[in-house]
């Protein structure tokens, strides 16, 4: 085809085997579309093409990605609001029939049977950033290869995490992960170990594994392709593990250091880590200078 609509915060460009979406960057733009920018959606990744009436004198193209197809919509499983949904064009009413004949251009290419099944591997890329975002209780970074790190901040971290100590998982050690959006009650991001998956604790609050939401951090813009870039990895699709390499040892700055030991004598006065702990876990923490 290799045509272009554009449409209210997004153009589509018709390519002969793929849906190229660019996002808008104004500031009436979902911060979402403005985090993504630009999408390549394979013909093979679509399940269905679809024209309804929108808002306030619109129309709203709407292709509906395949199950497993995108790393994007699955960590977000269902939770996005239709304002946020990458996958919907919004038109002046003025433009359907032009979105009429898009739309059937669109489902003449699309494979019925293929269509109705699940995608066995993602065929769109996972989102390129952002490749860290701050939590309510600590920071999450993936390094985009192997490696996800969690570090506790000592104003919103739960005592177990603080026993727990700063976290670096590998993407080799992952099954899977879980995402929560922050616009509903207690979001967070979990990750899900592919061992002793039932031994976590219910709470994400509790878990190592996991950093939650809340108080204007881990927003949806940031946390949601963060999740999906590690569920790519985790699956295989667009990032390949490298064999056995070493986690490199963090470094700390001094004054970072003595903060948390500050925070963990408040944890151990208020009898949440005993004495071996604290000695134990003090003693952890300045061997990093």
């Amino acid at each position: 085809m290799g045509d272009v609509l554009a449409g209210i915060h997004a153009t589509w460009e018709f390519e002969s085997d793929a849906v190229v979406i660019r996002f808008e960057r104004g500031i009436r733009t979902p911060r979402l579309f403005q985090a993504l920018r630009e999408r390549r959606i394979p013909h093979e990744a679509l399940a269905s093409v679809t024209l309804a009436p929108g808002k306030r004198g619109t129309v709203v193209l709407h292709a509906e990605p395949r199950a497993g197809a995108d790393p994007l919509m699955e960590a977000a499983a269902g939770q996005l609001k239709d304002g946020s949904d990458p996958y919907r064009l919004v038109l002046p009413a003025d433009r359907e029939t032009l979105a009429e004949y898009y739309r059937d251009e669109l489902r003449s290419v699309l494979r019925p049977y293929e269509a109705s099944e699940p995608a066995d591997r993602f065929l769109v890329a996972a989102p390129e950033g952002p490749q860290s975002f701050k939590a309510y209780d600590g920071k999450a970074s993936f390094d985009g290869k192997g490696e996800v790190a969690f570090r506790w901040f000592w104003t919103g971290a739960s005592s177990e995490k603080w026993k727990a100590g700063d976290r670096t998982f590998r993407v080799s050690e992952l099954s899977g992960v879980e995402w929560r959006s922050p616009e509903v009650l207690d979001g967070y991001l979990r990750l899900v170990p592919r061992d002793g998956h039932d031994a976590r604790p219910e709470q994400p609050d509790h878990d190592p594994a996991s950093v939650v939401f809340g108080l204007g951090y881990g927003l949806v813009h940031e946390s949601l392709p963060f999740a999906a870039a590690v569920l790519a990895a985790v699956r295989g699709a667009s990032v390949r593990v490298p064999a056995a390499v070493p986690a490199a040892a963090a470094t700390r700055d001094p004054a970072g250091v003595a903060e948390r030991i500050r925070h963990l004598g408040e944890l151990h006065r208020a009898g949440l880590v005993t004495d071996e702990e604290f000695s134990s876990k003090k003693a952890e923490l300045l061997a990093e200078l």
